[in-house]
């Protein structure tokens, strides 16, 4: 099984002397300096290199740079997403992001872990597990989404929040770590 392959399963991997995953990472770290380096205003050129470096990216979707990732090709966004600045996504494992997804500035989705036996982790092993963003979803600035997550549809996440479970669909949850807060109606209201 090759360490691509033990990724994918959830296994303990090491992506730290895998010549193939350090070749990926590479590509992604060169289209990535493109895309960062790329002026605002040539969205023709930004669009065209996230398509190139994602796994798939939903017409009228839209990513503010900087971003940063591990590889792009576990990366799976939806139609009329909006990423704002900063984003980072360790996709050692795959992410999905739903449709018509709002990501505040200063997110980060993490895909990656390591073991907590130290002895293990200096051997430079990590796991990966997917996390699942689903449609209509709201992240507040500076959240933390950590491995293994799903955020269902409808969701509002608060700023700062540590997402280390699952949160059901239709949910406002916050804090560190994010727990639910209510269900939302779906009413047509401020809060």
């Amino acid at each position: 099984m090759t360490e691509k392959e033990k990724a994918a399963a959830g296994l303990l991997y090491d992506p730290n002397h895998d010549s193939e995953l350090q070749r990926l990472m590479h590509e992604a770290n060169c289209l990535l300096f493109k895309f960062n380096t790329t002026p605002p205003d040539n969205r023709d050129e930004r669009q065209r290199i996230l398509h190139q470096l994602l796994g798939s990216l939903g017409e009228g979707s839209t990513i503010l740079g900087p971003f940063h990732c591990d590889y792009g090709s576990n990366i799976h966004i939806g139609r009329s997403t909006f990423a704002n600045a900063n984003l980072t996504i360790l996709d050692g494992a795959r992410v999905t992001i739903g449709d018509n997804v709002f990501i505040a500035p200063n997110v980060g989705i993490y895909t990656a872990g390591h073991p907590l036996d130290a002895t293990t982790r200096n051997k430079g092993l990590e796991y990966a597990l997917p996390v699942t963003i689903g449609d209509n979803v709201w992240i507040g600035a500076g959240v933390s989404i950590l491995p293994g997550v799903t955020i269902g549809d409808g969701c509002v996440i608060g700023a700062g929040s540590v997402v280390n479970r699952s949160i059901p669909p239709s949910t406002l949850a916050v804090g560190n770590p994010c727990r639910a807060i209510r269900h939302i109606d779906g009413a047509p209201r401020d809060e």
